[in-house]
């Protein structure tokens, strides 16, 4: 009797313990909030299956200044997501707290100002990269290519919405 209750025990905690486990391994934790968000640092950054280098290179990022959102840690290495959902772990020393955006979805227009009235400075179509220089919860203020201005900021991959940062 003992040993059969044990038995419904250890199997009802198992049974509850198994679907954590599995969906742990699964790796379905893309959307799952970033701890925080940082851009690469160099032109070519490994992306390795693990966190070390023992571990192989999965590919190769070949875009400086691109966003990524930090999603776990470990010792020195960061698992980071980029705004596709390509997920790999690289070495902090090859991100930068320098903040970014890509445009994902459909093109904005720059304006010289924070207002939707302003004149345009410029067109950003999907896939463009810009470092930010800081955004109010509504506008960021961005950089690209020498030009300078205000874009609006839900939709930008990059940054939480309404993010303030200064």
């Amino acid at each position: 009797m003992i040993r059969s209750v044990l038995f419904v025990v250890f199997a009802l905690a198992f049974a509850a313990v198994l679907p954590a486990a599995v969906h742990a391994q699964s790796g379905k934790q893309k959307t799952a909030e970033p701890i925080r968000f940082a851009s690469l640092r160099a032109d070519e950054v490994n992306v390795r299956a693990g966190p070390g280098v023992r571990y192989p290179v999965k590919w190769v990022f070949v875009r400086k200044k691109l966003p990524v959102a930090i999603t776990a840690e470990f010792e020195s290495w960061r698992k980071i997501r980029d705004s596709e959902d390509a997920e790999g772990w690289v070495h902090r020393a090859m991100l930068s707290a320098k903040r970014s955006i890509v445009i994902t979805d459909e093109t904005r227009t720059m304006r010289r100002s924070a207002n939707e009235k302003a004149p345009a400075v410029a067109q950003l179509t999907p896939g463009i990269v810009a470092q930010i220089e800081s955004c109010d919860g509504h506008w960021c203020e961005l950089e690209v290519d020498g030009y300078s201005g205000w874009v609006r900021q839900p939709g930008l991959w990059g940054l939480r919405n309404s993010e303030v940062i200064e």
